[in-house]
C-alpha cells in the first residue's frame, strides 16, 4: 500500500491518495500496454510512410525486415518442395513396380497386358460440377501424397503377395499331366473295365491307349523328372516321369526312348517314339497316370486348361 500526499494553495488542507496492490499492478499493466500499442503505431507508421519519407536509414530498415521475410518464406517453400518432390520420386518407382506387377499378373490369368494399358493415363471426365470448388494449400497437398503413398504401398504388398500365389498356382498346374502325349492320335482304348484283347475276359485298363504310327513322337504330358527309362517284359520300351507330389504318368510299347534316367524334361518335351514292343496288338501309345501308385483316369487331367 502508498499514500500520496497532494499539497496545493487552493486547498484548505492536504488531501492524501491511498493506492493499493491492485491499483498499482493494474496502472502498470495499462502502462505497458500504451507502450506497446504505441510501438505497433510507430512501427507501422515508418513501415506506411517511409517510401514517401524517403528516408536512408528507414527504406534501409525496411528492405532488411522485408527480405528476412522472403527468405524465411522461400525457405519454408523450398524445404516442403523438397520433401514433397522425395515423396513423388518414391511413389513413382513404386507405380512403376505396379505396373510391372500388373503386366506379369495379366499375363499370369491369360488376359494381354495391352488390354489394361498399363502405360497409359487413365480417362477420366465429366460435366464441372455445381458444387463451389476451392484449392488445395500446401498443408492439404501434403497430406495428400501422404494418403496415396500410404494406399500405393498397401496395394504393392497385396499385389506382391497376389503375384507369388498366382505363380506358385500356374508352376503347379504346369507340373499336372493335361498336355496329350500323342498328336493327332485317337483313342483305342480307355481307362476302366474292357475285355482284354489277348485272353477275352473282363480286366481293368489302367490307362488309355492312343493309336499313332510307328515312330509318331511321344511327348511328356506335364514337366517333371524321367525316373524309368528301360525296357519292360510287360509294357516294353517305356518311360516314367515323376511330377512331383506322389504323381508319376507312364508311356509304354514305345519303338525308341528319347530320354534317360534323371533328364528333366519339360511340358510337351519329346521323350520317344510310338511303337508296338511289349504286350501290344499293334502300334499305339499306352498312356498313364498314378498318384502315389494308384491309376487315375488321365481324363481327368486333359479336362483341365493348359
Amino acid at each position: 500500500m502508498m499514500n500520496i500526499i497532494l499539497v496545493s494553495g487552493k486547498l484548505t488542507r492536504a488531501r492524501t491518495l491511498t493506492l493499493t496492490v491492485p491499483h498499482l499492478v493494474l496502472g502498470t499493466a495499462a502502462t505497458l500496454f500504451a507502450l506497446l500499442v504505441l510501438a505497433f503505431g510507430l512501427q507501422y507508421s515508418m513501415l506506411r510512410y517511409a517510401a514517401s519519407l524517403n528516408s536512408p536509414l528507414l527504406n534501409t530498415l525496411v528492405l532488411s525486415a522485408q527480405q528476412e521475410q522472403n527468405e524465411k518464406t522461400q525457405s519454408y517453400l523450398r524445404d516442403n518442395l523438397n520433401a514433397m518432390a522425395a515423396k513423388l520420386g518414391q511413389m513413382q518407382a513404386q507405380l512403376l513396380r505396379l505396373d510391372t506387377l500388373g503386366e506379369r499378373l495379366a499375363k499370369t490369368a491369360g488376359f494381354k497386358p495391352q488390354e489394361f494399358m498399363f502405360d497409359q493415363v487413365p480417362g477420366q471426365g465429366g460435366a464441372v460440377s455445381t458444387l463451389p470448388t476451392y484449392d488445395l494449400s500446401l498443408g492439404d497437398l501434403n497430406r495428400q501424397v501422404d494418403l496415396l503413398t500410404r494406399q500405393m504401398d498397401d496395394r504393392t504388398e497385396k499385389l506382391g503377395i497376389l503375384d507369388s500365389l498366382m505363380i506358385v498356382d500356374s508352376a503347379k498346374k504346369k507340373l499336372l499331366p493335361s498336355v496329350l502325349p500323342v498328336e493327332g492320335g485317337w483313342y483305342s482304348s480307355n481307362f476302366g473295365w474292357r475285355i482284354d484283347p489277348f485272353n477275352g475276359v473282363r480286366a481293368f485298363h489302367e490307362g488309355m491307349d492312343f493309336m499313332a504310327e510307328v515312330g509318331t513322337l511321344a511327348r511328356a504330358a506335364a514337366g517333371g523328372v524321367v525316373i524309368y527309362s528301360d525296357f519292360h517284359p510287360q509294357y516294353g520300351n517305356m518311360i516314367e516321369i515323376d511330377h512331383g507330389n506322389g504323381l508319376v504318368t507312364r508311356y509304354a510299347h514305345l519303338s525308341k526312348r528319347l530320354a534317360k534316367i534323371g533328364d528333366v524334361v519339360m511340358s510337351s518335351g519329346k521323350i520317344g517314339t510310338v511303337g508296338n514292343t511289349g504286350r501290344s496288338t499293334g502300334p499305339h501309345l499306352h498312356f498313364e497316370v498314378r498318384q502315389n501308385g494308384a491309376a487315375l483316369n488321365p481324363v481327368r487331367f486333359f479336362r483341365l486348361p493348359g
